[in-house]
């Protein structure tokens, strides 16, 4: 039996004239390049055992965005299984934070298939603010979850 595979992850948020907003990043590389709803995640990345959740969320932030991860009270948003049977667990922060100044980090994969050749593609493409009914719309389907359990804490 395969353990599945588990995800941490920080969703930021924040206040707005127009009500709540949420950070979301377009997932990068060929497959996601044209997909809009889907293909977007909250910054997130996979851990081993021998890491917290927390501190897995905390560093793949950093990894993914190029930035320190907020400080701030940390809302727990427990964990959703994605449609792969990927674990994903977040906390989300109240922060604003500036899409221009994010400086995604890359992953590497054989492209085009079976060529050879090997390219270098950012984590996320591009990272965005969000209401929550677009969030909704975009995200990947297991993580709308998250935004639920965000309303609940919020009001």
């Amino acid at each position: 039996m395969t353990t599945a595979k588990r995800s941490a992850g920080l969703l930021l948020f924040r206040h707005t004239d127009n009500g709540l907003e949420v950070l979301l990043g377009h997932m990068g590389g060929p497959f996601f390049a044209r997909r809009g709803a889907g293909a977007w995640t909250l910054p997130k990345g996979e851990y081993e055992p021998d890491e917290t959740a927390w501190e897995a969320a905390r560093r793949e932030f950093q990894e993914e965005l190029g930035l320190p991860p907020p400080d701030g009270e940390a809302l727990p948003l427990g964990e959703v299984r994605q449609n792969g049977g990927k674990i994903v667990t977040a906390w989300a922060i109240e922060a604003d934070l500036d899409p221009a100044t994010v400086v995604p980090g890359t992953f590497e994969m054989e492209w085009p298939p079976k060529s050879g050749r090997r390219q270098a593609f950012p984590e996320l493409d591009r990272v965005e603010w969000f209401g929550l009914e677009r969030a909704r719309a975009l995200i990947v389907k297991a993580q709308a979850g998250f935004l639920d359990r965000l309303m609940e804490h919020t009001g």
